[in-house]
């Protein structure tokens, strides 16, 4: 895959601890190259929160894949992770690029509007999310980015039948969630057809 192909970014499901999730992740990440790997919480004790992303983000880190903590600096901070991801435009982001930037990656999803997305990046979030159930609709917000931002994209695929498109409509990268881990197969087996559908959108 060219270096500048698209690339898969994994999402976690809500997680109130990490020990049944291991075997999915480690299935997941067997399959192929995987750029980055959101860790989503579900509870909001700091502490058992840290716990979860000290016990997930080495398997990811030690394959090169960067770990991100979905809605909490302080956590992605003290558990060793690579980065954050939030939600809006607002106070919270400008707040993490402060903390974070350069040295640690901060992501910004929950963008409604395309003026969200154009004030995330203003501010100096190091991508934008998009997701959202209509995949036409959703290429076409990812299309008008890619042609006129150079702050990377991120789309979410609903399903791996998302992929190619998303792809195609530029996202830098394409983020998975359910479809990985609901896989009647394995995760892997999702993961492997994601990196083919990222590597068959290529011109």
């Amino acid at each position: 895959m060219s270096e500048d192909a698209p690339r898969l970014y994994l999402a976690t499901p809500p997680l109130a601890e990490a020990r049944d999730f291991l075997p999915a992740l480690t299935s997941a990440l067997s399959a192929g190259e995987v750029a980055s790997l959101l860790i989503r919480l579900a509870g909001d004790d700091p502490r058992r929160n840290e716990d979860i992303v000290r016990a997930l983000a080495p398997l990811a880190q030690e394959k090169g894949v960067a770990v991100l903590v979905d809605g909490s600096v302080t956590v992605a901070l003290r558990a060793r992770a690579d980065g954050a991801h939030v939600s809006g435009s607002g106070d919270e982001l400008a707040d993490a690029v402060k903390k974070l930037s350069p040295r640690y990656i901060v992501g910004a999803g929950g963008l409604a509007l395309r003026d969200d997305a154009m004030r995330a990046g203003e501010l100096g979030a190091d991508y934008v999310l998009f997701e959202g159930d209509d995949r036409e609709a959703l290429a076409d917000r990812v299309s008008w980015w890619a042609e006129l931002f150079n702050t990377p994209c991120v789309a979410r695929a609903a399903s791996l039948a998302d992929v190619a498109p998303l792809a195609q409509a530029g996202a830098d990268f394409v983020m998975l969630d359910d479809a990985v881990w609901t896989d009647s197969r394995s995760p892997a087996a999702a993961v492997a057809d994601a990196l083919n559908h990222l590597q068959e959108a290529q011109p």
